[in-house]
């Protein structure tokens, strides 16, 4: 199977990569390796991947007009899973154009190049975030999501919403896939498991918003990327699996899926979980919570066990500990355990 993978040196595009290139599928990929965090870990991940022979590499911004035109046409492409995008809630309060052209028009570009193009599936990547202020838990990927509290959600709603419509219009299946807070190996340094840890380990405090009365839906890198290598083959029809959690579209080949651990943990057992594999104590500056956040998030993953028999699982304390194990391993020339 030959597939394009959009922001292929980030980090769940290249863990996605790795995955499904091991498996003997060919891939396309394209990122435009810009400097929102340091590029020396986008091209550390990079490298990785260009020791594969059936990997090709584009480095572009999907919104490049024509870039993605010229892959499609070069290529045939038979899966699309798109995760190229401005990531960060935070960021997009400062910068909203940024994700305007980089989530919205790269998105159009893609649509458009898909449509002239078109795979036989795709998956575009879109965010817990999208449900916003609603409190109806766990998130259902059924009830409604109109009420995104970042301009970074906003722009990942509207992406479902363009999509939405090109699978009306031109009957490109498409399945758009919220993930829940993920985090493991290789991950980015602006989400809080790469901060706390560098934090924790230097001695520095860590800012813990909302004086820690946070709850996230913990998700093992390992466990998103084997539940996009078993939808690869679950493109949306026409029958739903369920008549009352499916949300296939009445009109369109198109489902929005949870990708989460189904689970709710606390902020602070999460933080604890770190202290106990670092093996020190982090020092805690309680804040309040900053804007466009949520305070909890929690996945029903009851429709992608439907559509693959798969559930995500990792328990949290065995994923930070391999998430120590590589970031003790990747920064050892640059850290030190007081």
């Amino acid at each position: 199977m030959h597939l394009l993978i959009t922001g292929v040196a980030g980090f769940i595009g290249a863990n996605a990569a790795d995955q499904l290139l091991a498996q003997g599928h060919q891939v396309s990929g394209i990122d435009d390796l810009n400097d929102y965090y340091d590029p020396s870990l986008k091209t550390a991940r990079l490298t990785k991947l260009l020791k594969y022979t059936q990997f090709q590499f584009t480095q572009a911004g999907i919104q490049e007009p024509g870039v993605l035109d010229g892959i499609f046409r070069k290529n045939p492409i038979d899966v699309v899973i798109h995760l190229a995008a401005q990531a960060g809630v935070r960021y997009s309060i400062n910068n909203p154009r940024v994700y305007l052209e980089s989530n919205v028009v790269g998105t159009f570009e893609l649509l458009e190049a898909a449509r002239k193009n078109p795979p036989k599936h795709m998956l575009l990547a879109s965010t817990s975030s999208a449900y916003g202020a609603d409190t109806d838990m766990p998130y259902r990927e059924t009830q409604k999501a109109d009420h995104q509290m970042s301009f970074y959600a906003a722009t990942k709603k509207a992406t479902e919403t363009m999509a939405h419509s090109y699978a009306h219009l031109y009957k490109l299946p498409i399945t758009m896939f919220r993930f829940f807070t993920v985090y493991g190996p290789w991950g980015r340094p602006d989400m809080a498991p790469m901060k706390f840890a560098k934090r924790i380990i230097s001695g520095s405090p860590i800012d813990v918003y909302n004086h820690g009365a946070m709850k996230r839906d913990f998700t093992y890198v390992d466990d998103l990327v084997h539940a996009l290598s078993l939808l690869l083959n679950k493109a949306p029809g026409k029958t739903p699996v369920s008549n009352t959690f499916d949300s296939l579209s009445p009109v369109a080949p198109f489902r929005v899926v949870n990708i989460g651990n189904n689970s709710h943990i606390e902020l602070q057992d999460f933080i604890a979980i770190l202290e106990q594999e670092i093996g020190e104590k982090a020092i805690q500056n309680m804040m309040d919570m900053q804007p466009g956040d949520v305070p909890e998030t929690w996945a029903d993953t009851r429709l992608l066990q439907a559509l693959t028999g798969y559930s995500p699982t990792t328990d949290l304390r065995k994923g930070v500990k391999l998430f120590i194990k590589w970031y003790l391993d990747y920064y050892r020339d640059t850290i030190s355990i007081n």
